[in-house]
């Protein structure tokens, strides 16, 4: 089988702090059968050991190698446009780790860049001091522009809500790296080696995981185990190439589909 997945995870894995049914058969045949896979993430707050730990106690026996965040992503895009440059964070751990660890350095004054992720340490402070450094020209980063994150007691703002506050004080648009971004998603895909024609996304969320699947030309793959149901599928004016209930399904919609592939052909 000549394919490889990009995978959300709240809502395709997990939702909350329970594991949706057949995503540790889904992971193990992954695992088995050698098929390159990575768990795609717009939560810019955990380094990818920390995900590793969070997936471990559902008991799927992941490695860091198989986590690809929106951290990563924002660190290693700007390394490849300016080495060796400094920015001012709005945000935490996962994101702090990702930019040291591509040569960039964290500073207070007269950054190259404002990198804005999310976190529950963000205070109004922090965003004075952003606004102040892009009106003197620091360009601006959002990791994503989720506008809310999923927590255990509902939602809270998201990396795209905050920003937006510093967006709307500048009258400067921030340049977003995650999902639905094609930066993230191309990274992603050149991680694991894959070719466009043999990638799928699968996610629970239309307007990041689908979209940017879909303007990749990957397969895509929508499970109603998380946030969006057959009925919001109308509100959109395009459609992910398959459905299904969760990924315990995944590899049966494949086959199905290819099948009927052929028969139309």
């Amino acid at each position: 089988m000549n394919i490889g997945f990009l995978i959300d995870m709240d809502g395709v894995i997990y939702k909350g702090r329970e594991l949706i049914h057949g995503a540790d058969i889904f992971v193990n045949t992954l695992i088995e059968k050698n098929i390159p896979f990575c768990f795609l993430t717009n939560n810019s707050q955990r380094t990818r050991r920390d995900v590793v730990a969070k997936l471990h106690r559902f008991n799927l026996p992941v490695q860091e190698k198989h986590i690809f965040t929106c951290a990563m992503a924002t660190a290693r895009f700007l390394d490849s446009h300016k080495p060796n440059g400094t920015a001012y964070v709005i945000g935490e751990g996962g994101l702090l780790t990702a930019l040291n660890r591509n040569g960039y350095a964290v500073v207070d004054n007269d950054p190259d860049f404002v990198i804005v992720g999310e976190g529950r340490t963000i205070n109004f402070d922090m965003i004075e001091k952003a606004v102040q450094m892009v009106a003197n020209g620091a360009k601006l980063i959002a990791t994503n522009t989720d506008p809310v994150c999923p927590t255990d007691k509902g939602i809270r703002p998201g990396c795209g809500a905050i920003v937006a506050m510093i967006e709307a004080a500048t009258g400067v648009k921030a340049f977003s790296v995650g999902k639905p971004s094609p930066v993230m998603m191309r990274m992603a895909r050149k991680e694991l080696g894959l070719e466009t024609m043999g990638t799928y996304m699968i996610g629970d969320t239309m307007e990041t995981d689908i979209l940017g699947g879909l303007q990749m030309g990957y397969g895509t793959i929508l499970v109603l185990s998380g946030n969006t149901s057959k009925q919001d599928l109308s509100k959109h004016a395009f459609a992910p190439d398959l459905i299904i209930d969760s990924v315990a399904s995944v590899f049966d919609a494949i086959e199905d589909h290819k099948s009927h592939q052929l028969i139309s052909a």
